[in-house]
C-alpha cells in the first residue's frame, strides 16, 4: 500500500488529572546528577541548566493510501521536524509503505549528506515508527505480531530514578540509579557516591538489583575506581559511563573491568556502533533508544546481532514508549525493560503514561494489548502540524 503523505506534527492531550497528590517532589526535578557537563560549575547543580533547548517533543503521522494513518515520535522538535518534513516526506511519498526494510534503507542514505547520526536519526526514528504503526493499523494486527509475535507474556520492569523508597512500594525489586557526583567532585564525590550506593543497598536488601547510571559522566581511570570501591554492593552492571564517541576508551575500560557487566547505547545512532561494540566485545548490554537509534528496524538489526553473538539488549527507557513495548515483548534478545520515573512519589504510574490507556508496571510487570499498531490512543483531532 502506498505512502499518501508524511508530515511532522504535534499531538495536543487533553488535559489529564492525577488520581493521588504528591508526597514530595521528584528526584528528576530536585536532585544533581553526574553529567557531561559537570565540570563547568555554572551549570552543575541540575542538567535542565544546560540540556533545555525549547525543542519539544515532535512525531510523524504517515498516512497510506487507504487513509490508515501511524505516528512515531522522537525528540528534538524543529530540527527534526524540518528534516522530516523537508526531505525525508518527499523522498518516500509514493513509496510502497509496507516495505519497511526498504524505507529505512532508504532514509539511511538520504541522510549521508549532512550526517545519518544525531539529528537525523531522530527523525528517521520518527517516520520508521509511524510506518510500523500504520502497517499494524492497515493489517489490523498488533505491531509485536508484524515482528515474530510475543516471545513472552509478559516482561520484567526495573525502575530508573533515585525515590527508590516510592519504587519498592509500587513493587519493582530492581532499580538503576543516578549518580550524583564524578570526576569533578574529586575524591569527596568519589566517597560520596560510595555512600549513597550503600545506603541505597541497606535501603533495598540483598535481594533486590542495583544498577549505576553514570549518563557519560566519566572518564576510564575514575569509572575504574568508582567501581572497585562499589565492588561490596554488587552491582549488576554500569550504564553509559563514557563519552559514547570515543570506542577506544571503551575497549579500555572492558579490559580493565574484566569482571564488571557494562552496558551503553543509548546515544549510539543507527546499527553501526553497536556492531562495532559486538565485534569487539565492548560491552555485555547494548541499550539503544527505539526513538533516536532509527526506530524500530533498527532495533531488530541490533536485537539479531546481539543474539548471534550471546548479549543483550534492553532499550533505553523503552517501558515508557509503546514502540519500545512492543519490540521488547518480541525479541528474545530483551530480558528485561527499563521504566524511567520521573513522576514524583505518590503519583500513580497510570498517572504518567505518555499516552491515554498506555500499558504501565503493575507490582514491576508489564503487559501489553492486543490493539491493533502500538496501541496508541490518540484521536485525530488531537493532532496538528507541527508548522502550523
Amino acid at each position: 500500500m502506498k505512502i499518501k503523505h508524511i508530515e511532522a506534527v504535534r499531538i495536543n492531550l487533553p488535559p489529564r488529572q492525577t488520581s493521588a497528590k504528591a508526597r514530595r517532589q521528584s528526584w528528576n526535578s530536585t536532585d544533581e546528577v553526574a553529567n557531561p557537563m559537570s565540570g563547568y560549575r555554572h551549570v552543575k547543580a541540575h542538567r535542565d541548566k544546560w540540556i533545555g533547548t525549547g525543542w519539544e517533543r515532535v512525531y510523524a503521522k504517515v498516512t497510506l493510501e487507504d487513509g490508515t494513518w501511524g505516528l512515531g515520535g522522537t525528540s528534538h522538535g524543529r530540527p527534526v521536524a524540518a528534516i522530516i518534513d523537508d526531505h525525508l516526506a518527499p523522498q518516500l511519498t509514493g513509496q510502497d509503505g509496507f516495505a519497511i526494510e526498504r524505507l529505512a534503507d532508504m532514509m539511511f542514505r538520504l541522510t549521508k549528506p549532512y550526517g545519518t547520526v544525531g539529528l537525523a536519526s531522530y527523525a528517521i526514528s520518527a517516520v520508521d515508527l509511524a510506518l510500523w504503526d500504520a502497517k499494524g493499523k492497515a493489517l489490523g494486527t498488533p505491531v509485536y505480531s508484524l515482528i515474530g509475535g510475543l516471545q513472552k507474556e509478559k516482561i520484567y520492569c526495573y525502575s530508573t530514578g533515585n525515590d527508590v523508597d516510592w519504587y519498592q512500594e509500587l513493587g519493582f525489586s530492581a532499580h538503576k540509579l543516578a549518580q550524583p557526583y564524578g570526576p569533578a567532585d574529586g575524591l569527596d564525590g568519589l566517597r560520596k557516591n560510595e555512600a549513597f550506593v550503600a545506603g541505597m543497598r541497606e535501603l533495598v536488601g540483598d535481594d533486590c538489583e542495583l544498577m549505576l547510571d553514570c549518563w557519560m559522566a566519566f572518564d576510564v581511570d575514575y569509572t575504574v575506581r568508582l567501581a572497585e570501591a562499589l565492588r561490596p554492593y554488587k552491582l549488576k552492571w554500569m550504564e553509559e559511563c563514557l563519552i559514547p564517541e570515543d570506542m577506544d576508551a571503551h575497549a579500555e575500560l572492558r579490559a580493565r573491568l574484566p569482571w564488571q557487566t557494562l552496558s551503553t547505547g543509548e546515544h549510539w545512532y543507527s546499527h553501526v556502533p553497536f556492531q562495532y561494540a559486538l565485534k569487539h566485545g565492548l560491552v555485555d548490554i547494548l541499550q539503544p533508544d527505539i526513538e533516536w537509534v532509527g526506530g524500530l528496524t533498527t532495533c531488530i538489526k541490533i536485537a539479531h546481532a546481539a543474539d548471534a553473538a550471546g548479549k543483550k539488549v534492553i532499550l533505553h527507557a523503552g517501558a515508557r514508549t509503546p514502540y519500545g513495548q512492543h519490540f521488547s515483548m518480541a525479541m528474545p534478545a530483551v530480558p528485561w525493560i527499563e521504566y524511567f520515573i520521573g513522576e514524583p512519589p505518590g503519583v500513580p504510574l497510570k498517572d504518567g503514561t505518555l499516552f491515554p490507556d498506555m500499558p504501565y508496571a503493575v507490582d514491576g510487570w508489564l503487559k501489553i494489548s492486543d490493539a491493533p499498531g502500538f496501541g496508541i490512543q490518540v484521536d485525530e483531532s488531537w493532532i496538528e502540524p507541527f508548522w502550523s
